[in-house]
């Protein structure tokens, strides 16, 4: 694998257009359901954490995008999204989600009846009392749209600068990588869940050259891997737990500053590798990033 395998990877999913319905956003609002088209990468899985006031705000103002069975899915109403969020952590019973939210039975009972008819969730019976329902996800989640743009850029600069002036094979598909998200961004897309899903399923398929009889060897197989093509240079700072530092990260060091870290894709990789070295599941924390005005990309393994 090298950087242009990655990027055709990443470009075959990114070409996928989806229609996306939203019947179960404007109910009892007197808007008609609207269709609206997305150019968005396709995948599952992945965990945010807001910790600050500004940032649970900035959540608040997302719209939410989930695959179902039925089809794709905005999902912009605060009380729904709650939901799905305690969803997302474990099933969940209708009087614990009353609980949880604080909101009235009825109002929960209204929202639940919509993102059941949407297939965005579904039910089974409680196993020591039927006649109760427990409700889990349905669906997977793709992403999320900002009302407002995350970064401000000049994209013709950026292609200038980048992609027009490069005579180099490995760097064209690394801006050509790099610029396709910063459009997104421009727009208020973040496909950050879908661009680790991605790197779990990279991950999982390269792990088996990767892989050796203890954590030393593993670990320089790991940073071998990441020269040869051309994804950047790892140095494994500690082995218990495992801390890794990205530098000429393929991924991030071109990427206007965006305050967050934004290797999604990396850490995907990372995840699957040492989830398949430590046979249990494992999530990876950046700590560290060039997209924050670090001067290398930090990755902290956790265990379960």
């Amino acid at each position: 694998m090298n950087l242009q395998d990655v990027t055709n990877i990443l470009f075959v999913r990114i070409r996928t257009s989806i229609v996306v319905k939203d019947p179960i956003l404007f109910k009892g609002s007197g808007k008609s359901e609207r269709i609206i088209r997305y150019e968005l990468l396709y995948g599952v899985g992945y965990r945010s954490t807001m910790t600050t006031m500004k940032e649970s705000k900035k959540n608040a103002d997302l719209v939410k995008i989930y695959s179902s069975p039925q089809g794709v899915n905005v999902v912009q109403s605060p009380v729904k999204k709650e939901i799905l969020s305690l969803l997302k952590e474990k099933s969940r019973s209708g009087s614990d989600i009353v609980s949880a939210t604080g909101k009235s039975k009825s109002t929960i009972s209204v929202h639940l009846q919509d993102l059941m008819d949407a297939e965005i969730i579904s039910w089974k019976s409680h196993p020591q009392d039927r006649r109760k329902k427990i409700f889990y996800l349905n669906s997977r989640y793709l992403g999320d749209i900002s009302r407002e743009r995350e970064i401000e850029s000049d994209i013709d600069l950026y292609l200038d600068r980048h992609l027009v002036r490069s005579r180099d094979p490995f760097r064209f598909f690394r801006f050509m990588f790099r610029t396709i998200r910063v459009a997104l961004l421009d727009e208020g897309i973040n496909i950050d869940p879908i661009l680790h899903q991605a790197g779990l399923r990279v991950g999982e398929a390269f792990y088996h050259e990767l892989q050796g009889p203890t954590m030393d060897k593993f670990a320089k197989n790991l940073a071998d891997f990441w020269e040869e093509n051309h994804l950047g240079r790892l140095e494994i700072k500690s082995l218990e737990p495992p801390i890794i530092q990205a530098y000429d990260c393929f991924e991030c060091e071109d990427l206007p500053p965006l305050g967050r870290p934004a290797c999604s894709f990396d850490s995907g990789i990372l995840e699957a590798v040492f989830s398949a070295y430590m046979g249990e599941n494992v999530s990876v924390e950046e700590t560290k990033c060039y997209a924050q005005s670090d001067q290398y990309c930090q990755f902290h393994v956790n265990h379960g």
